[in-house]
Order: structure tokens, then C-alpha cells, then sequence
């Protein structure tokens, strides 16, 4: 369904002009020809956007956009000026803009802010229906995906949450499996109760067992008080074990005993304690090999294993690239108070092959950095690492122009287009010109290639 975009100036040919540049973009658009005109449309119906004049007559943009804020809180609104200062971009924003643009206005840069405005707003209904779906998800993260394999672990987590069951989460390191466990326990009939986590490899057995099940005065060296353990201050809740393949033969006995009996012994105590606690363990190692080296206990594989939900690596869903990528430069452009709008095509290109061995976790802090090293509002590839820039240069090395025998025409295609849209600085119409391609078709290349 075509996005819908209410245009608001008091300039009757700058509104025709809009209309035109975004009807040929594929939206549909309405127009109002001040603040208040806007108002009451936007309470007679939905938009997907406004894009409005800050300086009209009857009502200006900024106070429609605090009238329309109360209305519709969620609607992206871009403010346009022909008088652009800091004072001004700063109201707008604080008004609940989501951007601004100055007057007279570059037709590229429009139509890029519009697409990430609604690209932006989309990935926030995403993530609130899938908060929706799960019940609510953790506060401190999100998770994003709309990958086949991703909708399959969260219909698992959907499924798993209400139960009591324990839960073991698999994946790779980096791919999330704590954020997992927050939303399984935050879904959980055990909401209202501790979540305790335990990461099982930053502690040796000794100090891993007194933190686990706790331990009386005089148990060993420097037990000057009784102290409760981790299993204690989760009763009622859930506990997570993280990177639960490495604990000792001696901790595994023991933590097999609380998932079968509900019950344990502190260090140092004869008195037995018994809790009510759910329990969700992760790990990155495949157990089953473990337990064939005898490394881990067969029999806590099964206790643990009564349900499991695999988290797909990032390489296993690559069209979750982008939502993550834009969801991280966000929030980290908000966080360093930069005013970043998106990453180039050969930036994005670049991201979307590379096989992500540190999953979403690298991911993040590779957007966190480009976000602090870019100079511009685009992520460039020279804002990547230099194993980004390394591979980019090689293939270039490799096949100038990737225009090289051997390789299917529909990648040299993108390729080039991708290459000449790099050099002339993101400018569709320039870009088009160059390629001797109309800039509907380039449009539409680009629309195929996954680039907003």
C-alpha cells in the first residue's frame, strides 16, 4: 500500500512542485495550505508523514506540529524553512520533528529524508507489534528481525515465554542470547519477579559455587558473613546461567540436583534450602560434543534441554542487516548528538556481505564508530574498519569497475551503478545522468538492490 503524505505550505506552486517530485516517488499526497487547515485533517484521518512549512499564516509549523503531536504521537513530521538557524532546528526538534529541511529544497535530499522518516516509523511499528506478539519485550533492548530464521526463534520465544519450562538458548557469541533470555522472563508469569544472571565463565568453580548457591560465616578464607546465592535471590523468578559449558564436573552435579529436586546446600552449610526458580542456561559451545569429549554431563543436557531456542547467526539472515543498521545509527546518533541520516549504497552493500563473525554484537559497535568517525550525514565505506575498506579494495584491485569475465551480468550491473552513485556524492540525478538511465529507472534499480 502506497504511504500517504500531507504536504502543508501557503505557497501554492512550491506545493505543486512537492506534489509532483513525490507522486512520481510513488506516494500518494494531499496538501493543506496552512497549520490549522493541517490540524483538522489530521484529525479526519491517517498519514503516513506531513511535511510542512514552519513560517504560514492562520497557525505556523511549529505550533501545528505540537497540536498535531497531540493528536497522532507516532506520525513523522518533517519541518521545512527557508530561514534555517540553529534556534530553529533546535525548536523543531524539541517540538517532535523528525527532521528539518531548508528552503529552497535539494529534490535527492527530499526524497531520501521522506524514505528514512517512513523507513524509520516502519521499523517502529515492527517492533511494536512484535512487542504486541510477545506480550512486551525487555526495556533495555530490542529485538529486530523479520528474517524467516529469526521469526521462527521468536515464535519459539512466544511459546516458551507463559510456560514454566527451562529454557536453553543457543548461538553463537554475539547474536544476543542474554537479550533472549530477558524477553522469555519479561513475558513470564514471573515478570514481576527477580531475573538473576549468572555469566558461569568470568568466575572460577569456587567463586562461581559461593555466588551460586551462597555460603554460612567461616565456610572458607574471608566468609566473615552468611551470604545468600544467586538461586536465592531468583526464588520466584528466573535465573539465567550464560556460557553454562563452562562449569566444572563438581558445579554441574549440583546444579543438576536444584533443576531435579528444587533444592540445594550453601558452601560450609548442612541445611538444606529449597527455591522456586526458573531456569534458562545459554551457551555457544555445541553440548552434545561436549558431552561426547566428557566435558559436560549428559544427563543436565537433558534437564536443561526441555525446550531450546537456537538464535540464527547474522550471516543466516542477512536481510536483517539494514534494520539493524538503522536501528543502531539511531541510537547512537541520538547518543552522540550527530545528525547522521543513513549510510551510502556502497556502504550498505558492504555491510550486507559480510559474513558478520561476531554477529550483532560487532555489528553495533561497528555503527557505533562510523557514527563517531564520519564526517558527513551519510556513513561513507571509509567510515568502516579497515577490513571493510581492505575487502572493498581488493575487489576493486581485483576487477576495476567490476566489470571483469566471469561473474553474472546483473552483479556487474549493480556494481557499476552502485560505483557511479558513490562518486557523484549520493545525487540520483547526477548519477542518472551519468549512466545515460532515466532517474525513475535508477529509482527502481536501486529500489531492487534493497536501497532506500
Amino acid at each position: 500500500m502506497k504511504a500517504e503524505i500531507l504536504v502543508v505550505d501557503d505557497d501554492a506552486a512550491h506545493v505543486k512542485m512537492l506534489q509532483a517530485v513525490l507522486t512520481h516517488e510513488g506516494y500518494r499526497v494531499c496538501t493543506a495550505s496552512h497549520g490549522k487547515a493541517a490540524v483538522e485533517e489530521i484529525n479526519r484521518r491517517f498519514f503516513d508523514l506531513v511535511l510542512m512549512d514552519i513560517r504560514m499564516q492562520n497557525m505556523d509549523g511549529i505550533e501545528a506540529l505540537k497540536e498535531i503531536k497531540k493528536i497522532s504521537p507516532g506520525i513523522p513530521v518533517l519541518l521545512m524553512t527557508a530561514y534555517a538557524s540553529v534556534k530553529t532546528a533546535v525548536e523543531a526538534l524539541k517540538s517532535g520533528a523528525f527532521d528539518y529541511l531548508t528552503k529552497p529544497l535539494d529534490t535527492d535530499v527530499l526524497v531520501n529524508t521522506v524514505g528514512k522518516a517512513l523507513s524509520f516509523h516502519r521499523l517502529e511499528e515492527e517492533n511494536k507489534n512484535l512487542k504486541v506478539a510477545l506480550g512486551a519485550l525487555s526495556p533495555s533492548g530490542r529485538i529486530i528481525g523479520r528474517s524467516p530464521a529469526m521469526q521462527e526463534c521468536l515464535e519459539t520465544l512466544r511459546l516458551a515465554a507463559p510456560s514454566a519450562a527451562t529454557v536453553l538458548i543457543t548461538g553463537e557469541s554475539g547474536t544476543g542470547k542474554e537479550l533472549i533470555a530477558k524477553a522469555l522472563h519479561e513475558n513470564s508469569p514471573r515478570k514481576d519477579h527477580p531475573l538473576i544472571t549468572v555469566n558461569c565463565a568470568a568466575l572460577p568453580e569456587t567463586l562461581l559455587e559461593s555466588e551460586l548457591f551462597g555460603h554460612v560465616k567461616g565456610a572458607f578464607t574471608g566468609a566473615t558473613d552468611r551470604k545468600k546465592g544467586r538461586f536465592q535471590l531468583a526464588h520466584q523468578g528466573t535465573i539465567f546461567l550464560d556460557e553454562i559449558a563452562e562449569t566444572s564436573p563438581a558445579i554441574q552435579a549440583k546444579l543438576l540436583r536444584v533443576l531435579q529436586e528444587k533444592e540445594f546446600e550453601p558452601v560450609g552449610s548442612g541445611q538444606t534450602v529449597r527455591v522456586d526458580v526458573r531456569v534458562a542456561a545459554a551457551t555457544n559451545r555445541d553440548l552434545p560434543s561436549e558431552i561426547a569429549a566428557g566435558r559436560f554431563r549428559e544427563d543436565l543436557y537433558y534437564r536443561l534441554n526441555v525446550l531450546q531456542i537456537h538464535i540464527p547467526p547474522l550471516r543466516r539472515r542477512k536481510e536483517d542487516v539494514p534494520l539493524l543498521a538503522d536501528f543502531f545509527l539511531a541510537r547512537y546518533a541520538k547518543k552522540n548528538r550527530r545528525r547522521i541520516t543513513g549510510f551510502s549504497p556502497r556502504t550498505m552493500d558492504l555491510l550486507m556481505r559480510y559474513d558478520w563473525p561476531g554477529n550483532v554484537r560487532e555489528l553495533e559497535n561497528i555503527v557505533e564508530r562510523a557514527v563517531i568517525l564520519s564526517k558527513g550525514e551519510v556513513i561513507l565505506p571509509a567510515d568502516l574498519p579497515d577490513t571493510f575498506r581492505k575487502t572493498d579494495a581488493d575487489a576493486h584491485a581485483r576487477d576495476p569497475g567490476g566489470l571483469g569475465p566471469g561473474r553474472p551480468l546483473k552483479e556487474v550491473e549493480k556494481e557499476m551503478i552502485l560505483q557511479t552513485l558513490e562518486m557523484a556524492g549520493g545525487n540520483r540525478t547526477r548519477a542518472a545522468e551519468i549512466l545515460g538511465i532515466s532517474r525513475r529507472t535508477l529509482q527502481l534499480k536501486l529500489k531492487g538492490y534493497g536501497v532506500r
